[in-house]
C-alpha cells in the first residue's frame, strides 16, 4: 500500500469516534427549533413562534491563551464553558435570548479523551445557557500546533425583538449601575496572567486559592439576566479591555460612568496580579474585570427592584455606582471613564496616558 492519510497525521476514524462519542452530550442540549440531527453539512434552525419582530444577534469568540494553563492543569473539562461564555455574554448585552451555538476545535493531533472532554464541556455550558449545540468541527491539522496543543473557537446566535433590542440610545444620566460578580479574570488577560505566574513560579510555589480563581470557568449570565433585560437601559460584558474599556460601550456622546471602586469585593487573585506584577490601578482595570463579569444600568426607580430580582436567580448584584455628564470629577476611590479616556480618584490624582485633559 502507498501512504495514507493517516500516515500525514490525520486520522479520520478518530474523528468518526469522536463525534460518536459525543452525541449524548449534544442531544441534552437540543431545543424544539433545531430541525436536523449532528452529523450533516450544515445546522437548521426555526426561529422560536414567540417573537413578533424577531431580530438575530450573532457573536463570536475564542479563549486565548488560557488554554496552555488549562492544559497544564487538565481543566479540559471546564474551558468549553469559557467559550460559550464569552459568545453568549456578549449577544446577551443585546437581551438576545441564546439560540444555537457552534463550535471550532483544532489541533495537531486529535487525542479523542481530550476532545471529548472539552466539547462534553461546551455541551455542559450550552444548557446552562439555554441555547444547542446542533453542529462544530473538528479540525485536525498536522505541524499547525504542538503535541498536546489545541485552540476553540465558537460562534453563537441569539434572537431578539427588534423594539427591545438594548442600545445607547437608552441610557441617562442618573441610571444606576449594578454588577453582577464574576469568578475571576474568566478569559481575559491571559498573556500577562501567564508572563506573572512563570515569575511567581520561578520563586516557588503558588496558593491554591490562587490558581482556583485563575482558573475559573467564565460565568454564563443568561438565565439570571434575561429575565429583567427588559428593565435595562444599558449593559456591558467586561471582557477584554476592563472596566475601562467595555462599561463606554453603553454609553451615548456627553455621557460617563462612575464606579466606586469599594463597592464590590476583589478576588484576591487580582491583588496578588497587581503585586506580582507592581500594577498600576490603570493597568489592572483595562487588563482585567477585577470582579465584575457583567454591568447593568436601570433607571433608579428600578434598581432595586432589579436587585432583588438579580438576587433571587442566585445572582450577587452590587450597585456599583451612577451614569453621570462627562464632565463629572471622578470621587476619591471612583473611576469615571467615557469613550474619550478615564480618570481615578481627584481631579489632582495621577491620570492614565489616554485619560481626558
Amino acid at each position: 500500500m502507498g501512504i495514507t492519510y493517516r500516515d500525514s497525521g490525520v486520522d479520520i476514524d478518530a474523528g468518526n469516534q469522536l463525534v460518536e462519542r459525543i452525541k449524548p452530550a449534544i442531544q441534552r442540549t437540543m431545543r424544539p427549533e433545531i430541525l436536523n440531527d449532528i452529523g450533516g453539512f450544515a445546522a437548521f434552525s426555526s426561529i422560536p413562534s414567540k417573537y413578533r419582530d424577531p431580530v438575530l444577534v450573532c457573536g463570536t469568540d475564542g479563549v486565548g491563551t488560557k488554554l496552555e494553563l488549562v492544559a497544564q492543569h487538565d481543566r479540559h473539562d471546564l474551558v468549553g464553558h469559557d467559550l460559550v461564555a464569552m459568545c453568549v455574554n456578549d449577544i446577551l448585552v443585546y437581551g438576545a435570548e441564546p439560540l444555537l451555538f457552534l463550535d471550532y476545535f483544532a489541533t495537531g493531533k486529535l487525542e479523542v479523551a481530550i476532545a471529548e472532554r472539552v466539547i462534553s464541556g461546551i455541551a455542559d455550558a450550552c444548557v446552562q445557557a439555554g441555547c444547542a449545540l446542533p453542529g462544530g468541527e473538528t479540525a485536525e491539522m498536522p505541524g499547525m500546533y504542538q503535541v498536546g496543543s489545541y485552540d476553540l473557537a465558537g460562534f453563537c446566535v441569539g434572537v431578539a425583538e427588534r423594539d427591545q433590542l438594548n442600545g445607547r440610545s437608552k441610557v441617562e444620566e442618573g441610571d444606576q449601575l449594578i454588577a453582577l460578580a464574576s469568578k475571576g479574570p474568566h478569559s481575559n488577560g491571559y498573556s500577562l496572567i501567564r508572563k506573572l505566574v512563570c515569575k511567581a513560579e520561578e520563586r516557588g510555589t503558588m496558593a491554591k486559592e490562587i490558581w482556583d480563581e485563575l482558573l475559573a470557568p467564565t460565568r454564563i449570565y443568561a438565565k439570571s439576566v434575561l429575565p429583567i433585560a427588559d428593565k435595562a437601559t444599558g449593559m456591558a460584558h467586561i471582557s477584554g479591555g476592563g472596566l475601562i474599556e467595555n462599561p463606554p460601550r453603553m454609553l451615548s456622546d456627553n455621557l460617563a460612568i462612575m464606579l466606586d471602586l469599594s463597592a464590590w469585593p476583589r478576588h484576591r487573585c487580582f491583588d496578588w496580579l497587581q503585586r506580582q506584577g507592581d500594577l498600576s490601578e490603570y493597568e489592572l482595570l483595562r487588563t482585567f474585570n477585577c470582579g465584575i463579569g457583567f454591568l447593568i444600568a436601570v433607571r433608579e426607580f428600578n434598581a432595586r427592584e432589579v436587585c432583588e430580582r438579580l438576587s433571587n436567580a442566585g445572582e450577587q448584584p452590587y450597585v456599583v455606582g451612577s451614569v453621570v455628564s462627562q464632565d463629572t470629577v471622578p470621587l476619591a476611590n471612583c473611576l469615571v471613564v467615557d469613550q474619550a479616556g478615564c480618570a481615578i480618584g481627584k481631579r489632582d490624582s495621577v491620570r492614565a496616558p489616554n485619560s481626558r485633559p
